[in-house]
C-alpha cells in the first residue's frame, strides 16, 4: 500500500510554489494516498492481455449529411452590421498597421 506523507505534500507544494495551510496538507496527504492506492489496484489488473481503453463503451461520431443550401444574402447581412464598406464588415483597426 502506497502512502503519501505530509512532508512529500509540502515538498511538491513548494516546488509548485503553492502555499498550503496545515489543514490543506493533512487533507491532500490523505487524498493523494487514496489516489495512489487506486492507481495501484488498477495496475494489478491491467495486464498485457487487457487492451487499453479511453472509454468504457465505444464512441461513434454522429454527423449529418453535408448538403449545400443557399447562403444568406450579403446585403441583408451587412445591413445588420454596425458598419460596412465595399461589401465587407468594417471593423476598427487594432494592430496599428497602415
Amino acid at each position: 500500500m502506497s502512502s503519501i506523507s505530509k512532508d512529500e505534500v509540502r515538498r511538491v507544494a513548494d516546488l509548485a510554489r503553492i502555499a498550503l495551510t496545515e489543514e490543506e496538507v493533512d487533507r491532500l496527504a490523505g487524498e493523494l494516498a487514496l489516489i495512489a492506492e487506486s492507481v495501484a489496484k488498477v495496475s494489478e489488473v491491467a495486464t498485457p492481455d487487457v487492451p487499453a481503453t479511453s472509454h468504457p463503451i465505444p464512441l461513434t461520431n454522429v454527423v449529418r449529411d453535408d448538403v449545400a443550401v443557399p447562403t444568406l444574402d450579403r446585403n441583408e447581412v451587412l445591413a445588420q452590421a454596425p458598419a460596412a464598406e465595399d461589401g465587407k464588415f468594417l471593423v476598427p483597426q487594432i494592430l496599428g498597421e497602415e
